[in-house]
């Protein structure tokens, strides 16, 4: 399992491994080079607090979340008794009418009991150069150029101490302030503690706020706050995950950069939220929708896939071959050559974005000329592309086919524009849609192989995508149910007598091999799909057996291999949390029958 814990404010993120150092932080946005890159490289750069190196006591820690929080906490207890605990956190609450959520990180060490002896260790880097970068000492801070930009770390801790990076006994709490291009003029310990209690009650209050299922309700807390911090709110851009490269497989070259905004993975991501009663973020992604739809050239012809987080395209692909990858995979990849694919769902998807502000008078306000045009942009190109080749869900690279999956989220978006029209909107709309919905219905049935669905009409493959049948309301129930368990049953992990749980996406040959290890999505979507064929007993246990791929903080990885109790891919994922947001609303029974 991966070792790390999650801490971010919507504007910057990090990974905090049990050892206590932040061994994975990319400033000033997600998607930057990182600054603090050990998570890929030895020698990538971090920022360690642990028991000083002089002792010869060990030393173990336990990694917890401060409940219905971002705030994690990392207690180290050495082996002759003494304790003491770091407290990370990213500043996040509202200020001044408006949202304080800057580029820092701050870390509170506090002594517990005994007498712990502790060593500091920052050392920067200058992005994937991978080059060290020299501290420039002031009076009570060091400061780091890196970029043409300031990285400035604030501390009431001796700065020769932390300079030399000399062992010290921690006898009163210290603070750290971290930040870039952000100074802190006052009195380090109270913003430190102010920012901390301030931060505390925003997380408290959004959880608060939320809507939870009856059942799996603190694992769904904690996938949500863990999915609120892959939105980028500077421009409303959602991050399919916080980290690249970590690998799929061992010994493979499936390593990847996911800081990006893939327009597939938002519409799923707002769909957990409509689930979870938060709105904010589908007003942010559809400001920053439509401005990729409307302002770029490089979106005129088609919406790309996926684009960085200031609406550019993450292009071109670079591996970094100076860097030694996650236990040594290889090879470190920033930008995403997706970014270059045709992918024919990504238009169902995003109307299936758009339709809650037709279908929920709610968003009464959101309901403007600007959204109607891009629903009927988006209806056309569902239209226009059904049966046509493309790269398909899964971002195949060479041998683009026409796909099912494909197919079903046009005839899921032309449906749904179907359904606005009946009442009352979108009238002007100039395209036969019965007549569409009717061609995507017979693309699909032409990939039907003895009573299930499969990857394409000349693709006998299954694909574990198409278990969303049923969760789309496809209206060939018979259809959906034998795909179902079919699919659950040709493309289950291991060959165990109980239930499947995790699932391959695809046993087909891709550019690189057969995927060897499950796509956690997919048992989400399983149990989306049995809860909807009401199968709810079988759901709730394909639930229960698919937690076990979290972390002991509950965090969810791309990829997992039961067998070997291992996460793969990168970290957290975006997808996985969604999927177990939804899932757990699916199989629990309303609150009135709990209440």
């Amino acid at each position: 399992m991966y070792p790390y814990g999650l801490i971010g404010n919507c504007q910057a993120a990090a990974l905090i491994g049990q050892s206590g150092s932040v061994d994975w932080l990319c400033l000033p946005r997600p998607d930057s080079p990182p600054v603090f890159g050990r998570l890929l490289d030895p020698q990538g750069g971090h920022f360690a607090i642990r028991p000083a190196a002089l002792s010869s006591a060990r030393f173990r820690t336990r990694q917890t979340y401060l409940p219905n929080t971002n705030i994690l906490k990392t207690r180290f207890t050495t082996d002759d008794g003494s304790e003491f605990e770091v407290t990370d956190f990213c500043p996040r609450f509202e200020q001044h009418g408006r949202m304080f959520r800057p580029a820092a990180l701050f870390r509170i060490v506090e002594p517990k009991s005994g007498n712990p002896t502790i060593q500091v260790s920052c050392r920067p880097v200058n992005g994937w150069e991978k080059e060290p970068v020299k501290a420039v000492r002031g009076n009570s801070h060091l400061r780091f150029e890196i970029r043409g930009e300031n990285l400035r770390l604030v501390t009431n801790m001796p700065l020769t101490y932390l300079c030399d990076e000399t062992p010290f006994l921690l006898t009163e709490p210290l603070c750290f302030g971290l930040s870039w291009s952000f100074g802190i003029e006052d009195d380090l310990v109270q913003v430190a503690r102010g920012f901390l209690t301030q931060t505390e009650s925003y997380w408290r209050t959004w959880v608060k706020h939320c809507s939870i299922p009856s059942l799996f309700q603190k694992e769904t807390i904690r996938s949500a706050l863990a999915l609120k911090l892959h939105c980028y709110e500077d421009t409303g851009a959602i991050l399919a995950a916080l980290s690249t490269s970590l690998p799929e497989q061992s010994g493979e070259k499936r390593n990847w950069d996911y800081r990006y905004c893939w327009l597939r993975d938002s519409a799923f991501v707002l769909s957990a939220f409509h689930n979870l009663g938060h709105f904010e973020e589908m007003e942010g992604f559809l400001k920053f929708l439509l401005d990729v739809a409307y302002k770029h050239e490089h979106s005129r012809d088609r919406l790309r896939p996926v684009y960085a987080l200031d609406q550019s395209l993450p292009l071109p692909e670079r591996d970094h071959a100076g860097w030694a990858g996650y236990a040594g995979a290889q090879p470190v990849r920033s930008n995403n050559q997706a970014a270059d694919h045709v992918q024919n769902d990504v238009y169902g998807e995003l109307i299936l974005t758009l339709a809650p502000i037709y279908f929920d008078e709610r968003f009464w306000h959101l309901r403007t000329k600007d959204h109607e045009e891009l629903l009927k942009s988006l209806a056309r190109s569902c239209a226009k592309n059904i049966s046509q080749p493309d790269a398909g869900l899964w971002e195949v690279r060479n041998g683009w086919q026409p796909h099912s999956f494909s197919n079903l989220m046009c005839w899921a978006g032309i449906e749904r524009v179907i359904r606005l029209r009946e009442a009352g909107f979108l009238k002007d709309l100039e395209l036969d849609l019965a007549a569409a919905k009717a061609r995507a219905e017979q693309a699909l049935e032409s990939a039907v192989r003895e009573g299930s669905l499969r990857n394409g009409p000349t693709d006998e493959s299954f694909d574990a995508a198409l278990l969303l049948l049923p969760v789309l309301r496809y209206p060939n129930a018979d259809l959906s149910r034998r795909t179902v368990l079919e699919v659950a049953k040709k493309l289950r992990l291991g060959n165990g007598n109980g239930p499947p749980t995790f699932l391959y996406r695809y046993l087909r040959q891709d550019d690189f091999g057969t995927p060897q290890a499950g796509f956690l999505v997919c048992s989400f979507w399983l149990v989306q799909a049995l809860a909807r064929l009401g199968e709810k007993g079988l759901a709730s246990e394909t639930m229960r057996n698919t937690l076990q791929a979290a972390n002991t903080l509950g965090l969810l990885s791309e990829h997992y291999l039961p067998g070997q109790s291992l996460q793969r891919g990168n970290f957290p994922q975006a997808y996985s949390h969604v999927g177990l947001i939804n899932a757990a609303f699916a199989v629990s029974p309303p609150w009135d029958q709990v209440l």
